[in-house]
């Protein structure tokens, strides 16, 4: 299978190219690694996928690579996703989540693409709502920008379906986490305590630190992706997540549990809350299981370990 990866040299998106090419893909990604690192790509580049650096608001540089590589499959993660960021600039984030988005519909309609895995967000995306955990057909209302934008670009998924016909998927993610992770994004308060941990110092919570999210292991959410992408009967918007709540509290408590770290040293500094922060949120992920054949299969525990263990590493080589 012919794949490209938009976003490919991220976290997530580094994650899934090496299991593409796991699975014997011949991997093209599409990167301008403003966020992403060359750096999450060395293994993959060594087994022979291509690094194309370009960025998704350049429509000329989308027809290029897709003509480069002629992709049978795209899977759509490049993105603006720093949540502080959007409510400073909303006009910049949609600028990269909603025109970006369209320009990468359009290069694989004109390529013949025959499916594409759009990746939106599920921890940003419902807003404030009581309906815990929350099903894919409750009404969006993102309190930030990022959520709006990515919420603007499903749309646009949709409507280059109806009108072309081009085979096209979202899956809405939880709050991911797990190795090469970068500390943007509101699931970013992982990558950035297990830095503090190994670097022993300690952390800031936002608010109380009740405030809940549905924490998602990197490869579970690569496995949904593929299985997205497999399900070409499927189509519209999936919840990916684990489906159980955890919050600030619980992930500095599981970090103390994986840690040699003191809890004198770990000890939180409480800070005033962030505008725009839902307080709950956690994904119902019925669809997921019955459709796509996916369930989460890291416990938070385990990915936690695995997290602490990667940002131990680097702190050393640093």
């Amino acid at each position: 299978m012919r794949t490209l990866v938009t976003g490919g040299a991220g976290f997530i998106g580094s994650n899934l190219v090496d299991a593409l090419l796991d699975r014997g893909d011949t991997v093209t990604v599409f990167d301008d690694l403003s966020t992403g690192r060359a750096s999450n790509l060395e293994g993959a580049l060594e087994r022979g996928a291509t690094l194309i650096r370009g960025d998704i608001r350049d429509q000329a540089a989308l027809a290029d690579a897709f003509a480069a590589a002629a992709p049978e499959v795209v899977f759509h993660l490049a993105a603006q996703i720093d949540v502080r960021k959007a409510v400073d600039d909303p006009a910049w984030d949609a600028t990269v989540n909603v025109v970006g988005t369209i320009n990468v519909l359009e290069a694989a309609r004109r390529a013949g693409v025959s499916r594409l895995v759009n990746t939106s967000t599920g921890g940003a995306i419902y807003g404030d709502t009581e309906n815990i955990p929350t099903p894919e057909t409750q009404e969006p209302r993102p309190m930030a920008a990022y959520g709006q934008s990515k919420y603007c670009a499903e749309r646009y998924c949709g409507w280059e379906e109806r009108l072309y016909g081009l085979s096209t998927v979202t899956v809405r993610l939880g709050n991911v986490y797990g190795p090469r992770q970068d500390p943007l994004g509101e699931a970013g308060v992982i990558a950035i305590y297990c830095g503090l941990v190994a670097k022993r110092e300690r952390p800031t919570v936002f608010g109380t630190g009740e405030q809940t999210r549905d924490y998602v292991y990197v490869g579970d959410v690569v496995r949904a992706q593929i299985a997205a992408a497999d399900a070409t009967a499927v189509t519209g918007e999936v919840n990916v997540g684990t489906g159980r709540e955890s919050s600030v509290l619980d992930i500095h408590a599981a970090l103390l549990e994986a840690s040699d770290v003191s809890p004198e040293e770990f000890a939180p500094i409480f800070a005033d809350a962030r505008l725009g922060e839902v307080e709950r949120s956690c994904l119902d992920v019925t669809r997921a299981r019955r459709e796509l054949g996916w369930t989460a299969q890291t416990g938070l525990a385990d990915g936690l370990r695995e997290t602490l263990a990667s940002a131990q590493r680097e702190v050393s080589a640093a």
